[in-house]
């Protein structure tokens, strides 16, 4: 609700993830990628309304109690790397010691063991063990980030939720974070990336999902995406346009705020194809939500 108003932030999306699949959800800030995170965990404000369903393992999550999702899902079948890290660690606890009862909680590792474990978990996300007993105030933003993948790790759940998960990193640091999150993927597990980091996405992605104003407008292999033929939507093709290597041009213009949405495409104001058929707003058809769609050879 905004305003005593009813926004729709995320519509009509439809997707399902495989066992050892990395599906990327990309599109620019305020497209609706964290919302759909924030919802399949129960993590949206009191006056947030959700419709439809989503399953993993067989359990319903749309549907779930909060006491479900904090004792059975969260976690445990579903881990999360959060946007904003810092927020989401406990402030008068050392990294140490959350990480300490993350382990002890969701893995059953024994008082002996403990130190170790919760060395070794710190390692798999590249957190320093000499900043372990530091407090999350005492943390940068790229140390925060991997002190919250760290803790999103440590259950190894069926299904892995990361956004946003290279904010603060380095390039190198950036690679060997999403590298090991690709090794979750590997050993059996669902991986959602949402990232707006293209280069870190056609690192791990086996499909590629952008969301514009809400919706899906594109859902394809990751090797066709960024190889041959390329993205045929062209708010795609622009995001990849965009990118210093590539183009180096970004698509003009700005999202529409989500309560102000075109009765029709909602890329129209920005599209360079658009036609008085843009006005119907197209549906997902073939992977592409899109009237004009490019023509694969347009690579």
């Amino acid at each position: 609700m905004r305003g005593g108003r009813t926004v729709d932030a995320v519509t009509g999306v439809s997707f399902g993830l495989a066992a050892g699949e990395c599906l990327a959800l990309v599109g620019e800030s305020g497209c609706g990628k964290s919302v759909l995170a924030s919802a399949l965990l129960g993590l949206l404000p009191g006056n947030a309304e959700v419709r439809g369903t989503a399953h993993t393992g067989g359990r319903e999550l749309l549907g779930a109690d909060e006491d479900t999702l904090a004792r059975q899902v969260r976690g445990r079948r579903v881990g999360l790397v959060p946007q904003s890290p810092a927020a989401h660690l406990t402030p008068v606890r050392t990294v140490r010691a959350q990480l300490t009862e993350t382990v002890r909680e969701l893995t059953g590792t024994p008082k002996a063991g403990l130190t170790a474990a919760v060395t070794a978990a710190a390692a798999r996300a590249a957190f320093p063990p000499d900043h372990l007993d530091r407090y999350p105030h005492q943390l940068s933003g790229g140390l925060a980030q991997r002190a919250a993948t760290a803790l999103a790790l440590v259950g190894d759940a069926p299904l892995l939720i990361a956004d946003e998960p290279t904010t603060g990193l380095d390039r190198a640091l950036a690679d060997r974070t999403m590298d090991e999150l690709r090794r979750h993927a590997d050993d059996g597990r669902g991986l959602l990336v949402i990232t707006h980091d293209l280069a870190a996405a056609a690192r791990i992605a086996d499909r590629v999902a952008v969301m514009y104003a809400g919706r899906v407008v594109e859902l394809a292999p990751a090797d066709a995406f960024f190889g041959e033929p390329g993205p045929r939507h062209p708010y795609a093709a622009g995001l990849l346009a965009a990118l210093p290597e590539r183009d180096f041009t970004p698509i003009p213009g700005m999202p529409p705020e989500l309560d102000a949405l075109p009765g029709g495409c909602a890329f129209a104001p920005r599209c360079p194809r658009v036609t008085d058929a843009c006005a119907e707003r197209p549906a997902l058809t073939g992977g592409t939500a899109c009237h004009h769609a490019l023509d694969p050879a347009h690579a």
